[in-house]
């Protein structure tokens, strides 16, 4: 409870400046080059950019903007039919959050002909604020189901669960079942629906409420729709309000929190209320650019290779309000690395110093709805896959204390590990791999995409040693300002840790793009393509 007060103080603190003017941060920022960055970051994810929600008229603004800031630094356009962008289909489902409501109901024998009592009048549960649901296009308006907790979800637990809405704990933690394994056992088992309780104990990344909105969006056409019903309804419950679903259990939500937080085995039991579900889904469809702009290498022999370096554009745009901000500007994910690409670019240009490979300057669109850009690209490549030689993917970069220590994804999967050791050990910048692996962040971001097809990638997270301030202030960042209103352009930067930074990006992309050796996988490595693991 501590750190959830500490970190309301400090939400409420950035929040006393929020509406902050263009470049009132310049006395904090001591050379050119940063200054520059910084004001590009300003002009990405000031208020007027509304966000950048993927489709929509502000992201498309922005898109405008940074095509225009390539076009000015020289880059040729890379995109569909001689122009800077590739247009990506999408369709969107989403929750009406006018219609949508929660509501726990006494079960039957304790309704019938019994007064109202507050052992059984119905309990709401506040959509987005305490409860969410996955959006799909074929849920049923009305859902009154009995519910039953069968702890982690597992195949065992899920015997005779038919027509019930199944409560899980949520773990993410190795050696459980996986939301998606948790989803696939219910469905098996015939479940109306699955509620996933949060784990208060996953400290690494805690759970935040509220939830911006509910949509899910994909690539392509909208698909067929199915038989009305046919989706099971997929639900988080924050853990907070665990205790409202137990009610009239015996059970202690707190002993339970503890025991799923511990890896300890949990019991099943049937929980005597029901659960409805009233909601309303729409949907669209729309289209959201990529932005693919190219500097030809110079070396006749590898100019025809590409060093991909690459960020996303969209944010949440508007959302559930939080301390009374509901724009969620996506200030440092990812304005700001949009922003170094720009820069780099303006510094080659003015540098003119020519590099052996071309570059490849990916913006990519969707990430945050599911690395939805990056997947088109790299299935709909606007340059030949065989012809990318690697991908520095820049996200999930916060610097917010002094850089001294990176933390690399896949790093000893490929010899792009070997270069970035090699830059980072000149700058006095030590470099480590995941040491959180539970938290997925390889798969959640765009370098996965390009792993997947057999193109070595890395992305860095700033990193630091346990119980140390510098620990202290990611994890608050993650609390109280990922994918928040709260990551704008008041919040704290580390502008000296942001200049070394991209210091670093610079110089690791112009020794991948000028290394005679083309980067590859390593022997052994897990994410290496099939046909080289066989070897």
């Amino acid at each position: 409870m501590q750190t959830r007060a500490l970190a309301l103080v400090l939400a409420v603190a950035s929040l006393s400046t929020a509406n902050a003017q263009k470049h009132t941060r310049d006395a904090e920022i001591h050379d050119p080059d940063t200054l520059a960055w910084w004001h590009t970051t300003e002009a990405l994810s000031n208020d007027k950019m509304e966000g950048r929600d993927t489709g929509s008229a502000a992201y498309l603004r922005a898109a405008d903007y940074v095509v225009k800031r390539f076009k000015a630094a020289g880059l040729q356009p890379a995109g569909e039919a001689g122009t800077y962008l590739q247009t990506v289909p999408m369709h969107e489902v989403a929750v009406d959050p006018a219609i949508a409501s929660f509501t726990i109901l006494p079960g039957l024998k304790d309704v019938k002909g019994a007064p109202a009592t507050p052992e059984n009048k119905p309990v709401p549960l506040a959509f987005l604020q305490e409860i969410t649901v996955t959006a799909t296009p074929d849920l049923y308006p009305l859902t009154i189901a009995p519910m039953t907790f069968r702890g982690y979800c597992g195949k065992d637990a899920m015997k005779e669960i038919a027509g019930k809405i199944v409560v899980c704990f949520g773990t993410q933690r190795t050696g459980l079942p996986t939301a998606a394994e948790r989803a696939a056992n219910a469905r098996a088992g015939g479940a109306q629906g699955i509620v996933n309780v949060d784990d208060p104990y996953f400290t690494i990344e805690p759970p935040r409420w509220p939830a911006a909105y509910a949509r899910s969006v994909g690539v392509g056409p909208a698909p067929a729709k199915g038989a009305l019903g046919s989706s099971m309804l997929v639900m988080k419950l924050s853990s907070t309000s665990f205790g409202k679903l137990l009610a009239g259990t015996g059970h202690d939500p707190e002993d339970l929190l503890a025991e799923g937080g511990a890896k300890q085995p949990l019991a099943s039991f049937d929980i005597p209320a029901r659960l409805q579900v009233r909601m309303r889904v729409t949907q669209r469809t729309y289209s959201s650019p990529n932005i693919i702009a190219a500097l030809p290498g110079s070396d006749p022999a590898l100019k025809d290779e590409y060093v991909v370096i690459a960020a996303h554009l969209d944010g949440y745009g508007y959302g559930t309000p939080v301390l009374g901000d509901k724009l969620y500007n996506g200030a440092l994910d990812d304005a700001a690395y949009v922003a170094f690409l720009i820069q780099f670019a303006d510094n080659l240009k003015k540098e003119q110093r020519p590099l052996k490979r071309s570059i490849l300057f990916c913006v990519f669109t969707g990430e945050e709805k599911g690395l939805l850009g990056s997947n088109w690209f790299v299935d709909h490549p606007t340059v030949p896959i065989a012809k990318l030689a690697a991908d520095i993917n820049l996200d999930q970069l916060r610097p917010l204390f002094p850089l001294k220590l990176l933390t690399a994804s896949a790093i000893d999967d490929t010899t792009l590990g070997v270069t970035a050791r090699a830059v980072g050990g000149s700058m006095g910048i030590a470099l480590q791999p995941d040491k959180e692996p539970e938290r997925g962040l390889l798969r959640r971001a765009d370098n996965y995409p390009f792993l997947r097809v057999g193109v070595p990638a890395i992305s860095f997270i700033f990193g630091y040693e346990p119980g140390t301030e510098d620990e202290k202030r990611y994890r608050e960042w993650y609390q109280v300002r990922y994918h928040r209103p709260q990551d704008d352009l008041t919040q704290p930067v580390d502008f000296e840790a942001a200049a070394k930074l991209n210091q670093f990006l610079y110089t690791l992309t112009e020794a991948v793009a000028n290394k005679v050796e083309r980067p590859a996988f390593v022997p052994g490595s897990k994410l290496a393509p099939k046909i080289q693991q066989e070897r």
